[in-house]
This record gives C-alpha cells, sequence and structure tokens, in this order.
C-alpha cells in the first residue's frame, strides 16, 4: 500500500513560521531513529536527486549534526543543526543553518530554529515540526528557494526508507520443501 504522501505546509507570513505536519507509517521508535542516526539520516535527508553526507554528528544537547546536500555534479550544499533540547522519541528542539564546509553558518542565508515532535497515531507516526525564522523575509526567502518542493521530495524518501527497513525486520514465510 503506498503511503499518503500529502502533508501540512502552513507557513504564517506574520510571525515569520513554518509549520509541518505529516504522518508516517511506522512506529514512532523507528521514525526517531530515521531522525536521529547519522547513517539513516544520509538514506533520506535530502530531496531527489541530491543525496546527504555527515561529515560529524554528536545528537545530545549541545551537539550537532554537521552535513552536506550533493547534487549530481558533486556539489557540496553544507548545512548544521544544533541540538538544543532533547526528549526521546518525543522530538527535539535545535538551530538549524547554511554553512561553509567547516561548519561556519553563512550570515548571508536564514538560520532558523526548528521545534520536531512526535506522536502516536494508531498504527501512524505524526511528526510536526516548527520553523521560526527571524523575520518573514527570512521565511520568505526560503519559501522561493523551493521549500515545500524540496520537503515534499524528501518526505516521500523518508517514506521509502521506512518501508524498506520494515520489510527488513520482518521473517522471511517458511519454505515448503
Amino acid at each position: 500500500m503506498r503511503p499518503d504522501l500529502r502533508f501540512d505546509f502552513i507557513a504564517d507570513m506574520q510571525d515569520g513560521t513554518l509549520t509541518i505536519r505529516r504522518k508516517f507509517a511506522a512506529g514512532r521508535q523507528m521514525v526517531w531513529d530515521c531522525y536521529t542516526r547519522s547513517e539513516l539520516l544520509d538514506r533520506w535527508y535530502a530531496p531527489r536527486p541530491l543525496t546527504t553526507k555527515t561529515r560529524s554528528f554528536d545528537f545530545r544537547e549541545g551537539g550537532h549534526w554537521h552535513f552536506a546536500m550533493i547534487d549530481p555534479n558533486g556539489t557540496h550544499y553544507w548545512s548544521r543543526t544544533d541540538y538544543e533540547t532533547i526528549t526521546p522519541i518525543d522530538g527535539y528542539t535545535g538551530y538549524d543553518g547554511f554553512t561553509d564546509e567547516t561548519g561556519v553558518v553563512n550570515p548571508d542565508l536564514p538560520r532558523s530554529r526548528q521545534e520536531l515532535r512526535l506522536a502516536d497515531k494508531g498504527d501512524h507516526t505524526l511528526v510536526e515540526t516548527r520553523v521560526s525564522y527571524d523575520s518573514p523575509e527570512d521565511l520568505q526567502k526560503v519559501i522561493d528557494m523551493g521549500m515545500e518542493q524540496g520537503l515534499t521530495s524528501t518526505l516521500e524518501r523518508l517514506d521509502e526508507l521506512l518501508a524498506s527497513l520494515i520489510a527488513e525486520a520482518q521473517p522471511l514465510p517458511a519454505q515448503n520443501a
């Protein structure tokens, strides 16, 4: 069964915030792992046709994730998430921004504060992310950069990874001799 790929992408231009809500056909622990383990993030956290490569990862309060999204020509687009608070399998907060390859935040591009929350919804997991920018202009800039389309593609990749992880966890049926 193909998952429902729709999601809420709500821009509040007055407050400079985005609220993104998306359900996934997997348990909360598995979804949490996909958001908090670098080897899994590298498998889904970029819109097609880009790939993701982690440079450094330290998932703890005060830690960070420094990574690049890489286009098919090999151009690296560096970013960094700095983790502020972490509540295992429920959510985390932190700051996200574009950087250079050493991890220094680019002051010419918007930086955001993110609050990610996970909740059980029957046999699905609801992920809600609230992204706050310093100004409505910063929010408009990321929307103009293709944030909604990029998230659509990226979250489709997470759906695919979750389906793969679920399939890998299923025991194979017994064969008749």
